[in-house]
Formats: C-alpha cells, structure tokens, sequence
C-alpha cells in the first residue's frame, strides 16, 4: 500500500517533529520545569550568599547538581565540577585557563567553533602554536596520526567526543593513552555526548571535559560546566564567590577559584532534575535505545535515491546525529520545506563547525542537520524519513 503524499495530509502547527535535538533537546522530561517552578517559588535565594534558611536551600540545590553530575560522568569529587553557564564557557575556560604563550595545542579536525575561536584568538595573541589533525572524510580520527602530531612537545590536546556535524565519535581511550604518553593534557567536548553516552572521566583518562546541560542531560539552557579530573585551570574571571570576602584577591579553593558571580539557581535545579532523569533510566540503556533509533533513521535514509548521507553511517561509531543533502536542492531550502511542509524541525548550514565541513566536503554550503534524543520515537524517525524521501523525488 502507497503511503499518501504527506504534504497532502491536513497538519495541526502544533503537531511537529522535532528533530534538532543536537541544538537542544525538546521535549524536557515534566520533572525539569517542575523542579525550576519549585525553586523560584519555595527556594528562591542567592546560593553561597548567605547563612538564613533559603540561601542554605540554594546552596544544597547547587550542591545535589555537583553531586549528581559527578556520580553520572565518574568524578566523585563535586569540588572538581565547576558549573558555568555552557560547555562554550568551560572550553573557554579550559584552553584560555591552560595554555600559555608559546604552548603548543593539537586538535582534530572536527572542532566547534567554541574550540577553534578562543584557538584562533591565542595564535593571534599569544605566540599559541595550533595543529590541527585530520580527520578522513567521513569524520574518524586515527590515533596513529595523534601520535605523529605529538612528537613535538604539546601542552593541551582538545577532540570532541561526537561531531555535532556527523556524529563521528572520537575513540577516546585509545586518545589518552596517546595523549599521556606524550605528556600532554587531554580535553574533551562532551557537548552531544553527556547524557547520552557513557563517560567515565577518571576511568577513560579524561583530565578536562566540558558538557552543556540543555541537551543529552535535559536540563535548561544557560547550564553546563567542566568537570577537572587533571590539573586545574587558571581563572579566566573574577569577582564575588561568596568566600573570602575579606580578600581582593581570587580564592584557591575549588570550586570558587573558577566560578565567579551569581550562580543559575534555578537552573541548576532544573538540571539535578534532568540528570535525575538519565540516571533514572541509565546512560547505558539510553546509549542501547539511542543506536537502535540512529540505524531505523540510517536506513531509511541510505536506501532513498536522491539522499547522500555524511560519516560513518554506522551506530557502533556514531551519535545520534546525521547530515545529509538533496541532489539539486540547497540545505536551506530543504530545511525550510521540512518545516513548513511537513513539521519536521530540523538545523541547516555549517553548524558553527566550518572545520568539520571542510573534512567532509560540504563547506561552505552545508548540510540538513538530523539529531535525536532519547524522547524521540519511532513514528518521528518514519515520517521524516517520509518527507525527506518526497522532497528528494520532487
């Protein structure tokens, strides 16, 4: 039986498939706004800054999220979890609060440009010597050619654990025996991959991670942090920490050597809830379901004529992510008839990842971004991969 034509099927607005997961999750699991509405109504004071009843009830809220990441990500210590506002601030803070003048930084070349501008602005500003690694065109990076790379001395070695572009993932055990074997700290981009696959930072030999908590770990935007199992970095920022307030200078101690201001109360409320959530069901679990979604949306999409998919196109080695592009038809294009046609929501262009684009040979025009979480069912993946097959034979 024929499937009808989905464009000529009568569609509620409402009614979308959100498939831009790799941006941001949605849909939010409902104890995350809860646990957000909770705060601001029941809780509501400064964490750190103060000694009354509900400044010490922030303080225990920022406290269970420490907690709570560092028990997901295998860091017991929740000294050694400093939360910021994104895993952009703490790339920023692990490369700008590691490297110095003259250092030399070995990176892939699949890097986000969270990576690659605070890069850039050190090889322009401070002498910072920056060697990139390519990655073959379907986004794998060999640890062999690590290796060569890291035959001249090399203070920091920054991959990202998933491609936001193509879902490669980095193989990151045989990566830090390369990188301490050569001396060298070892950060990871953990942004499309916390929550969603499991990482041990002591076990895998990760010394700097950085992780965002509006996507894999459903928690609200404007949280994330960089968890340190290695040496800590400088302070990138200044000010208020709520200890020592006697002293003008920057405290020592951690975590309030690096985490200056106000924290995101309610917001991190809302991300315990969510790493709640992931625990609740176990990483493992999700990762299981998350492959089992990522081969249905595969296949569907490498047997429909007129579709070229990028990477490896392989669950074993992939996230939940996928890039494709339509003969004859741009990415912009395509993204846009995906919305208004059909109610599929997805993230066209180059992904604020021009390096990863050039690897695979889609810069500067970009590709239809795909990206799934764990809320994301079968019926989404079937009638996306329906409208992408009546746009590629249209």
């Amino acid at each position: 039986m024929t499937a009808a034509p989905i464009n000529s099927m009568p569609r509620d607005p409402a009614d979308v498939v959100y498939l831009d997961n790799a941006a941001t999750t949605w849909p939010k699991p409902a104890s995350v706004g809860a646990a957000m509405l909770h705060y601001l109504d029941t809780i509501g004071g400064s964490p750190g800054r103060g000694g009354h009843r509900k400044a010490i009830a922030a303080g225990r809220v920022i406290l269970d999220a420490r907690e709570a990441i560092g028990g997901l990500l295998g860091l017991p210590d929740p000294e050694r979890i400093v939360l910021l506002k994104n895993a952009t601030e703490a790339l920023n803070l692990a490369i700008l609060g590691t490297l110095r003048k003259g250092d030399r930084v070995v990176v892939s070349s699949l890097e986000h440009n969270s990576v690659m501008r605070p890069l850039r602005h050190l090889e322009a500003t401070a002498h910072v010597e920056v060697h990139v690694v390519p990655c073959d065109p379907r986004g794998a990076l060999d640890p062999g050619e690590l290796a060569i790379a890291l035959r001249q001395p090399t203070r920091l070695v920054a991959v990202t654990h998933a491609s936001n572009v193509t879902g490669a993932l980095a193989p990151l055990d045989d990566i830090a025996e390369v990188v301490h074997a050569h001396g060298a700290t070892l950060l990871v981009d953990a942004a499309q991959t916390a929550g969603a696959h499991p990482i041990d930072v002591k076990m895998q030999g990760i010394d700097l991670l950085a992780f965002t908590g509006h996507k894999g770990l459903f928690g609200p935007q404007g949280t994330g942090g960089l968890a340190i199992s290695g040496d800590i970095p400088w302070p990138i920022s200044f000010g208020g920490t709520g200890s020592y307030s006697e002293e003008e200078r920057q405290p020592e101690l951690m975590p309030d050597r690096l985490e200056s201001g106000t924290l995101n109360g309610v917001g991190f409320a809302g991300l315990a809830a969510g790493v709640e959530h992931v625990t609740g069901i176990g990483v493992d679990e999700i990762r299981r379901r998350g492959s089992k979604r990522l081969a249905r949306l595969l296949e569907g999409l490498l047997g429909s004529p007129g579709v070229r998919v990028y990477g490896p196109a392989d669950p074993d080695h992939q996230g939940e992510v996928v890039s494709i592009t339509l003969e004859e038809r741009s990415s912009s294009e395509v993204g846009m008839l995906l919305d208004d046609r059909y109610g599929v929501l997805c993230r066209v262009g180059l992904h604020c990842s021009p390096a990863a684009h050039r690897t695979i040979g889609t810069f500067p025009s970009g590709t239809v971004r795909l990206s799934l979480s764990d809320m994301t069912t079968d019926e989404d993946i079937d009638r996306a991969l329906l409208a992408v097959r009546e746009l590629a034979a249209s």
